[in-house]
């Protein structure tokens, strides 16, 4: 809603903002609501700004050694302008008025607009009381509470140490960890205002072995949110024996035959396939491309009756919760299939404009030289009423996937992943280790093939990238049964 008239577009250059330089506050309001105002005197529809501060630093050890401490520092915004289904997006480093009054121009002009003339009235946006979750659920001080550059080279230096010990014919052995910390506000025409404070935290551990010809590389990754003491709580002795103990199986194990088998896919990052081969057609940003095979539907079975699966921004810690998106739309939960039957699509603003669907909380970016678009945040596969024995018991000959690799994806869902660790099984019992194994499919096709799902529901860390650049979010699913699936091998 529009407030009265309070100047005229001669008296800006006159105007005195006293912004917070180094904290984003209600100080924002004023400059922002009037610069709302200025761009709906011109003409435009709808428009945001989102502004960003970031602290990041990540560390690397390779061997015995700290190799790499990368830090960033990063100030910006962006301001998108929507006019009819038309919209365009300018970003800056310069958070004055004038810098920001100048994005907007520029963002104005590329769609046909032009700054209204001196003796224009403009109105002041009425913007809601500041939303602010940095102060409301006590992040203030997480950026001071995380760890030290020195306690990263050394948990990262002893976690390498400990893998030495207890793996077998070392290659290479190498421990990562990242810190991001983002300040973020966004403050639109609609009288959205809100702040919020995230921070993401990753650790990995990845080892290279070799024996003559046979060689492995096994690789862990943890990843976190809300936490500042995420790095000191690492229990990096476990993850060290779990990684030993795969290579172990995996440098000797028999590649795996060609050909179709039933496979039991395990929890965590097998959710990985979901999320890649399913879980972007259900965004938006594919659905205004028409590139989606489940465009029209929804309501529709397709998948199989034991498949449900969400998309939130809820679960506590989880690599892909937040507590507002990027267009300022508190957090929540979509169901996108029940019981195999399409319920939602994963929307943002302007998909929502263009679509039809509503918006779901889904709009983010990678940072403010991104305009927003529909991403997933936590996805995964609900749980169902199987044991876990139970999935097992049902194959005489299979493979049991337990650690999924990288892959590709097309445009409408055909895939192709690697299995970094597999097994095969025998009369309903896990047999030999194999490797080399790669699932091969189409996501229409898969998704009503998987029959059992276990009652084991746990989530993985990981990166997506798409339109809006690479953003933190969270795969999972139960074990689960896939009754046919083809596995390419030697």
């Amino acid at each position: 809603m529009l407030a009265t008239p309070l100047l005229r577009s001669k008296e800006l250059p006159t105007l005195q903002y006293t912004s917070t330089p180094d904290r984003f506050d209600e100080t924002w309001e004023s400059p922002l609501s009037i610069l709302l105002g200025l761009g709906r005197a011109a003409g435009a529809d709808f428009i945001e700004f989102f502004l960003e501060r970031v602290n990041y630093i990540s560390c690397l050890a390779e061997e015995d050694a700290i190799t790499s401490i990368s830090p960033r520092l990063t100030t910006g915004a962006g301001v998108r302008v929507f006019r009819g289904h038309a919209d365009c997006y300018v970003s800056t480093n310069d958070l004055s008025f004038s810098g920001l009054k100048a994005a907007l121009e520029k963002g104005l002009s590329i769609l046909g607009l032009q700054l209204p003339g001196p003796g224009a009235l403009i109105p002041e946006i009425n913007l809601e009381p500041l939303r602010d979750y940095g102060s409301l659920r006590g992040k203030e001080n997480w950026l001071s509470q995380c760890s030290s550059m020195r306690e990263m080279g050394e948990v990262l230096l002893d976690a390498n140490a400990q893998l030495k010990q207890k793996a077998k014919h070392i290659q290479s052995r190498r421990a990562s960890y990242f810190r991001d910390w983002q300040e973020v506000l966004v403050a639109s025409s609609d009288g959205t205002f809100a702040r919020d404070i995230r921070l993401a935290q990753t650790v990995a551990s990845m080892l290279l072995c070799a024996d003559g010809a046979h060689r492995t590389s096994i690789a862990r990754r943890l990843g976190d949110t809300s936490n500042p003491n995420f790095l000191r709580n690492w229990n990096y002795g476990a993850v060290m024996d779990d990684i030993a103990e795969s290579a172990g199986q995996m440098l000797y194990a028999d590649y795996v035959e060609s050909g179709t088998y039933p496979i039991v896919m395990a929890n965590e990052f097998g959710g990985v396939i979901f999320h890649e081969a399913c879980g972007h057609l259900l965004e938006t940003t594919q659905v205004e491309k028409r590139t989606t095979p489940f465009l029209d539907q929804k309501g529709e079975k397709i998948a199989h009756e034991s498949l449900t699966a969400w998309d939130e921004g809820l679960s506590p810690n989880a690599f892909g919760t937040i507590d507002m998106d990027d267009e300022g739309m508190p957090a929540q939960r979509t169901l996108l299939i029940e019981k195999g039957v399409l319920k939602n699509f994963l929307a943002d603003r302007a998909g929502s404009i263009r679509t039809g669907h509503p918006r779901t909380g889904s709009g983010r970016r990678q940072d403010y030289t991104y305009a927003a678009a529909s991403r997933m945040r936590n996805t995964y596969i609900a749980p169902g009423e199987y044991a876990i024995a139970d999935l097992f018991a049902s194959i005489d000959k299979g493979i049991y996937c337990k650690k999924m690799g990288g892959g590709s994806v097309g445009a409408t869902g055909q895939f192709n992943f690697g299995v970094d660790e597999a097994y095969l099984i025998e009369n309903g019992n896990i047999t030999k280790p194999l490797k080399g194994a790669t699932l091969i499919g189409e996501a229409k096709e898969i998704m009503n093939k998987i029959s059992m799902c276990s009652q084991d529901l746990s989530l993985a860390p990981g990166f997506c990238g798409s339109v809006s650049g690479s953003i933190y979010t969270t795969v999972g699913q139960p074990h689960l049964k896939v009754d046919s699936i083809t596995v390419g091998g030697r």
